[in-house]
């Protein structure tokens, strides 16, 4: 595709940063964002509008904001994307589908990030495929892993979770055990005194708690009111 090409195109600008822990260390969408209209004015790209969301992208037709951008470019309000990643477009087979449909009908032309593009030929399809799926594929592992760590802290007799209130996390020989807090195991014991020998009601325990004992939750705040 030729740069004058380039510039009659209608891209939409597409930033998504998952809010989920397996993306920690994915760019943030402003420094998306950034980036890539940095590289449109480098390249005079007609950037019409851009898009963003916080959402995973593991599974199919879940993303709010891609699946209308997949709907405005059946109906021909863009024929371009520039992201920064393939991975920012697809983790799942559905959209990936929904993608390579658009461009098999030239309803979309060009898809650009910021180390490739894909134009509606075969051997650029098939990179932006393997790209995408191999993005499903580490999702698919990650999953596997925890998985498999959680069964095994289970069979070794652990909460494989953080520690209940009245107990701590503690790292011991690269592993994570938990052991009793010496400071709420006493105030935990003697909450449960209170509603069994003398009938406090939930909000009378809290006022207890907040008041003779200024009891804290794991956040630094009082308890929660109870409903």
């Amino acid at each position: 595709m030729t740069d004058f090409e380039n510039q009659q195109l209608r891209y939409c600008l597409y930033a998504r940063k998952s809010t989920e822990s397996d993306e920690r260390q994915a760019m943030s969408i402003d420094s998306q964002i950034k980036e890539m209209m940095e590289q449109a004015t480098k390249e005079n790209l007609n950037i019409v509008e851009i898009r963003q969301e916080s959402h995973s992208a593991k599974l199919s037709r879940a993303r709010p904001v891609f699946k209308q951008l997949i709907a405005d470019i059946d109906k021909g309000l863009f024929d371009a994307i520039i992201t920064w990643a393939p991975d920012r477009l697809s983790r799942n087979a559905g959209d990936l589908g929904a993608l390579v449909d658009l461009m098999d009908r030239k309803q979309l032309l060009h898809i650009k990030t910021y180390s490739q593009t894909f134009s509606n030929n075969p051997n650029e399809k098939f990179l932006l495929m393997i790209l995408c799926s191999q993005a499903k594929l580490e999702n698919d592992h990650r999953g596997e892993n925890v998985k498999r760590g959680i069964r095994a802290k289970c069979e070794r007799g652990w909460r494989p979770c953080m520690s209940p209130l009245g107990y701590f996390n503690r790292t011991f020989n690269g592993e994570i055990d938990i052991v009793l807090d010496s400071v709420k195991v006493p105030i935990i014991k003697e909450m449960f005194e209170l509603v069994a020998y003398c009938g406090f009601s939930g909000r009378s325990l809290k006022r207890y708690l907040d008041r003779e004992k200024n009891f804290k939750s794991r956040r630094g705040g009082g308890q929660a009111k109870p409903k």
